[in-house]
Protein backbone atom coordinates (compact mmCIF):
# COMPACT_ATOMS: atom_id res chain seq x y z
CA UNK A 1 0.00 0.00 0.00
CA UNK A 2 1.10 3.57 -0.53
CA UNK A 3 2.73 5.11 2.49
CA UNK A 4 1.27 8.00 4.44
CA UNK A 5 3.40 11.11 4.04
CA UNK A 6 3.13 13.99 6.51
CA UNK A 7 5.40 17.02 6.37
CA UNK A 8 7.75 15.17 4.04
CA UNK A 9 8.15 12.02 6.16
CA UNK A 10 6.68 8.69 5.08
CA UNK A 11 4.98 6.25 7.44
CA UNK A 12 3.98 2.64 6.87
CA UNK A 13 1.08 2.80 9.33
CA UNK A 14 -2.00 4.95 8.76
CA UNK A 15 -3.16 4.48 12.34
CA UNK A 16 -2.18 7.23 14.78
CA UNK A 17 -2.81 6.68 18.46
CA UNK A 18 -3.05 8.63 21.68
CA UNK A 19 -1.25 7.81 24.90
CA UNK A 20 -3.80 8.75 27.58
CA UNK A 21 -6.20 6.75 29.75
CA UNK A 22 -4.10 3.58 30.06
CA UNK A 23 -3.52 2.07 33.50
CA UNK A 24 0.25 2.56 33.23
CA UNK A 25 3.04 3.19 30.75
CA UNK A 26 3.62 -0.55 30.28
CA UNK A 27 0.07 -1.02 29.01
CA UNK A 28 0.45 2.08 26.85
CA UNK A 29 3.52 0.64 25.20
CA UNK A 30 1.99 -2.81 24.72
CA UNK A 31 -1.13 -1.37 23.07
CA UNK A 32 0.85 0.88 20.77
CA UNK A 33 3.08 -1.98 19.73
CA UNK A 34 -0.05 -4.03 18.90
CA UNK A 35 -1.48 -1.14 16.88
CA UNK A 36 1.61 -0.82 14.71
CA UNK A 37 1.34 2.96 14.98
CA UNK A 38 4.43 5.02 14.30
CA UNK A 39 2.96 8.39 15.29
CA UNK A 40 1.82 8.76 18.91
CA UNK A 41 0.18 11.88 20.23
CA UNK A 42 0.81 13.24 23.72
CA UNK A 43 -1.29 15.74 25.67
CA UNK A 44 1.38 18.14 26.86
CA UNK A 45 -0.78 19.60 29.64
CA UNK A 46 -1.57 16.17 31.08
CA UNK A 47 1.46 14.00 30.43
CA UNK A 48 5.01 14.32 31.67
CA UNK A 49 7.58 14.30 28.90
CA UNK A 50 10.20 16.08 30.97
CA UNK A 51 8.32 19.00 32.51
CA UNK A 52 8.69 17.35 35.95
CA UNK A 53 11.97 15.51 36.42
CA UNK A 54 10.67 13.88 39.63
CA UNK A 55 7.86 12.00 37.85
CA UNK A 56 7.89 9.07 35.39
CA UNK A 57 8.55 10.24 31.86
CA UNK A 58 6.42 8.88 29.02
CA UNK A 59 9.37 9.17 26.67
CA UNK A 60 11.13 6.42 28.61
CA UNK A 61 8.36 4.06 27.46
CA UNK A 62 7.95 5.61 24.01
CA UNK A 63 11.35 6.98 23.01
CA UNK A 64 11.45 9.47 20.11
CA UNK A 65 14.07 7.25 18.47
CA UNK A 66 11.31 4.66 17.87
CA UNK A 67 8.19 6.81 17.48
CA UNK A 68 7.25 10.17 16.04
CA UNK A 69 5.98 12.08 19.05
CA UNK A 70 3.06 14.34 18.21
CA UNK A 71 2.53 16.84 21.04
CA UNK A 72 -1.05 18.07 21.25
CA UNK A 73 -2.91 20.89 22.97
CA UNK A 74 -5.75 18.93 24.55
CA UNK A 75 -7.35 21.02 27.28
CA UNK A 76 -6.64 24.37 25.59
CA UNK A 77 -9.59 26.71 25.01
CA UNK A 78 -7.83 29.72 23.49
CA UNK A 79 -5.35 30.26 20.69
CA UNK A 80 -2.88 31.82 23.11
CA UNK A 81 -2.94 28.78 25.43
CA UNK A 82 -2.45 26.41 22.49
CA UNK A 83 0.48 28.36 21.07
CA UNK A 84 2.13 28.61 24.49
CA UNK A 85 1.72 24.88 25.07
CA UNK A 86 3.26 23.91 21.75
CA UNK A 87 6.20 26.24 22.19
CA UNK A 88 6.90 24.45 25.49
CA UNK A 89 6.59 21.09 23.74
CA UNK A 90 9.06 22.16 21.07
CA UNK A 91 11.60 22.99 23.76
CA UNK A 92 11.04 19.65 25.51
CA UNK A 93 11.44 17.76 22.22
CA UNK A 94 14.62 19.46 21.05
CA UNK A 95 13.00 21.65 18.41
CA UNK A 96 10.69 18.97 16.96
CA UNK A 97 8.28 20.99 14.75
CA UNK A 98 5.44 18.48 14.14
CA UNK A 99 2.45 19.14 16.40
CA UNK A 100 -1.28 18.60 16.74
CA UNK A 101 -3.32 21.74 17.30
CA UNK A 102 -6.57 21.37 19.22
CA UNK A 103 -8.51 24.37 20.53
CA UNK A 104 -11.75 23.38 22.23
CA UNK A 105 -15.01 25.32 22.32
CA UNK A 106 -16.57 24.05 25.54
CA UNK A 107 -15.93 21.33 28.13
CA UNK A 108 -19.19 19.48 27.47
CA UNK A 109 -18.99 18.68 23.77
CA UNK A 110 -15.22 19.23 23.32
CA UNK A 111 -16.19 20.56 19.89
CA UNK A 112 -13.42 22.63 18.30
CA UNK A 113 -13.50 26.42 18.53
CA UNK A 114 -12.80 27.13 14.89
CA UNK A 115 -12.11 30.89 15.08
CA UNK A 116 -9.49 30.28 17.79
CA UNK A 117 -8.17 27.25 15.89
CA UNK A 118 -7.61 29.32 12.74
CA UNK A 119 -5.93 32.07 14.77
CA UNK A 120 -3.56 29.62 16.48
CA UNK A 121 -2.79 27.82 13.21
CA UNK A 122 -1.72 31.07 11.54
CA UNK A 123 0.64 31.87 14.42
CA UNK A 124 2.14 28.39 14.60
CA UNK A 125 2.73 28.06 10.85
CA UNK A 126 4.49 31.45 10.82
CA UNK A 127 6.53 30.21 13.79
CA UNK A 128 7.81 27.23 11.79
CA UNK A 129 5.61 24.47 13.19
CA UNK A 130 4.26 21.65 11.03
CA UNK A 131 0.66 21.78 12.15
CA UNK A 132 -1.78 18.88 12.09
CA UNK A 133 -5.10 20.31 13.17
CA UNK A 134 -8.24 18.94 14.84
CA UNK A 135 -11.25 20.62 13.27
CA UNK A 136 -14.96 20.41 12.63
CA UNK A 137 -16.17 18.42 9.62
CA UNK A 138 -16.84 21.66 7.75
CA UNK A 139 -15.24 21.53 4.26
CA UNK A 140 -14.81 25.31 4.14
CA UNK A 141 -12.98 25.49 7.46
CA UNK A 142 -10.81 22.54 6.48
CA UNK A 143 -9.81 24.26 3.24
CA UNK A 144 -9.00 27.46 5.14
CA UNK A 145 -6.66 25.53 7.45
CA UNK A 146 -4.96 23.93 4.46
CA UNK A 147 -4.48 27.34 2.83
CA UNK A 148 -2.91 28.68 6.04
CA UNK A 149 -0.27 25.98 5.64
CA UNK A 150 -1.34 23.15 7.95
CA UNK A 151 0.25 19.84 6.93
CA UNK A 152 -2.84 17.74 7.73
CA UNK A 153 -6.47 18.39 8.58
CA UNK A 154 -8.17 16.20 11.17
CA UNK A 155 -11.96 16.46 11.08
CA UNK A 156 -13.95 14.79 13.82
CA UNK A 157 -16.07 11.76 13.00
CA UNK A 158 -18.16 12.42 16.11
CA UNK A 159 -17.47 13.90 19.53
CA UNK A 160 -14.18 13.14 21.28
CA UNK A 161 -14.41 9.98 23.36
CA UNK A 162 -18.01 9.28 22.31
CA UNK A 163 -17.39 6.13 20.27
CA UNK A 164 -20.30 7.14 18.04
CA UNK A 165 -18.43 6.38 14.81
CA UNK A 166 -18.75 8.17 11.46
CA UNK A 167 -21.82 10.39 11.75
CA UNK A 168 -21.44 12.49 8.60
CA UNK A 169 -19.70 10.60 5.80
CA UNK A 170 -20.85 13.14 3.20
CA UNK A 171 -18.96 15.99 4.84
CA UNK A 172 -15.86 13.83 5.17
CA UNK A 173 -16.05 13.03 1.46
CA UNK A 174 -16.33 16.72 0.61
CA UNK A 175 -13.23 17.45 2.69
CA UNK A 176 -11.31 14.53 1.15
CA UNK A 177 -12.28 15.42 -2.42
CA UNK A 178 -11.00 18.99 -2.02
CA UNK A 179 -7.92 18.42 0.14
CA UNK A 180 -4.33 18.54 -1.05
CA UNK A 181 -2.98 17.53 2.38
CA UNK A 182 -3.68 14.32 4.30
CA UNK A 183 -7.13 14.03 5.87
CA UNK A 184 -7.06 12.10 9.13
CA UNK A 185 -10.23 11.35 11.04
CA UNK A 186 -9.77 12.39 14.64
CA UNK A 187 -12.31 11.64 17.36
CA UNK A 188 -15.39 9.47 17.59
CA UNK A 189 -14.08 6.12 16.37
CA UNK A 190 -15.47 3.39 18.63
CA UNK A 191 -14.46 0.11 17.10
CA UNK A 192 -12.57 -1.39 14.19
CA UNK A 193 -15.46 -1.17 11.71
CA UNK A 194 -15.60 2.62 12.27
CA UNK A 195 -11.93 2.85 11.33
CA UNK A 196 -12.58 0.74 8.25
CA UNK A 197 -15.43 2.99 7.12
CA UNK A 198 -13.26 6.09 7.51
CA UNK A 199 -10.56 4.54 5.36
CA UNK A 200 -13.06 3.27 2.78
CA UNK A 201 -14.28 6.85 2.39
CA UNK A 202 -10.75 7.79 1.36
CA UNK A 203 -9.32 9.21 4.55
CA UNK A 204 -5.53 9.07 4.68
CA UNK A 205 -5.46 7.91 8.27
CA UNK A 206 -7.29 7.60 11.57
CA UNK A 207 -6.29 8.90 14.99
CA UNK A 208 -7.79 7.43 18.16
CA UNK A 209 -7.20 6.99 21.86
CA UNK A 210 -10.25 6.13 23.95
CA UNK A 211 -11.49 3.38 21.63
CA UNK A 212 -8.34 1.43 22.41
CA UNK A 213 -7.57 2.54 25.97
CA UNK A 214 -11.12 1.97 27.24
CA UNK A 215 -11.67 -1.38 25.55
CA UNK A 216 -11.97 -4.36 27.89
CA UNK A 217 -8.76 -5.63 26.30
CA UNK A 218 -6.85 -2.60 24.98
CA UNK A 219 -4.08 -4.61 23.40
CA UNK A 220 -6.46 -6.84 21.46
CA UNK A 221 -8.47 -3.79 20.37
CA UNK A 222 -5.28 -2.09 19.20
CA UNK A 223 -4.58 -5.09 17.01
CA UNK A 224 -8.15 -4.99 15.67
CA UNK A 225 -7.82 -1.29 14.84
CA UNK A 226 -4.63 -1.92 12.92
CA UNK A 227 -6.41 -4.52 10.78
CA UNK A 228 -9.49 -2.31 10.39
CA UNK A 229 -7.41 0.55 9.01
CA UNK A 230 -5.52 -1.74 6.66
CA UNK A 231 -8.73 -3.39 5.40
CA UNK A 232 -10.37 -0.05 4.78
CA UNK A 233 -7.37 1.27 2.89
CA UNK A 234 -7.23 -1.82 0.69
CA UNK A 235 -10.97 -1.61 -0.02
CA UNK A 236 -10.63 2.07 -0.96
CA UNK A 237 -7.78 1.31 -3.36
CA UNK A 238 -9.63 -1.68 -4.82
CA UNK A 239 -12.74 0.37 -5.54
CA UNK A 240 -16.18 -0.49 -4.30
CA UNK A 241 -18.71 -2.13 -6.65
CA UNK A 242 -21.64 0.14 -7.57
CA UNK A 243 -24.74 -0.08 -5.41
CA UNK A 244 -27.78 -1.37 -7.30
CA UNK A 245 -31.06 -0.52 -5.70
CA UNK A 246 -34.00 -2.83 -6.51
CA UNK A 247 -31.96 -4.79 -9.06
CA UNK A 248 -30.37 -8.20 -8.43
CA UNK A 249 -27.38 -9.41 -10.43
CA UNK A 250 -26.57 -13.17 -10.38
CA UNK A 251 -23.05 -14.06 -9.30
CA UNK A 252 -22.72 -16.79 -11.94
CA UNK A 253 -23.09 -16.50 -15.77
CA UNK A 254 -26.65 -16.55 -17.14
CA UNK A 255 -25.81 -18.07 -20.55
CA UNK A 256 -24.91 -21.68 -21.33
CA UNK A 257 -26.92 -23.12 -18.43
CA UNK A 258 -27.57 -26.88 -18.34
CA UNK A 259 -30.91 -27.57 -19.93
CA UNK A 260 -31.22 -24.15 -21.51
Amino acid sequence: MHQLTIAGKAYRSRLLVGTGKYKDFAETRAAIDASGAEIVTVAIRRTNIGQDASQPNLLDALPPSQFTILPNTAGCYTADDAVRTLRLARELLDGHPLCKLEVLGDPTSLFPNMPETLKAAETLVKDGFHVMVYCSDDPIQAKMLEEIGCVAVMPLASLIGSGMGILNPWNLRLIIDNAKVPVIVDAGVGTASDATIAMELGCDGVLMNTAIAHAKNPILMASAMKKGVEAGREAFLAGRMPRKLYSADPSSPTSGLIGS
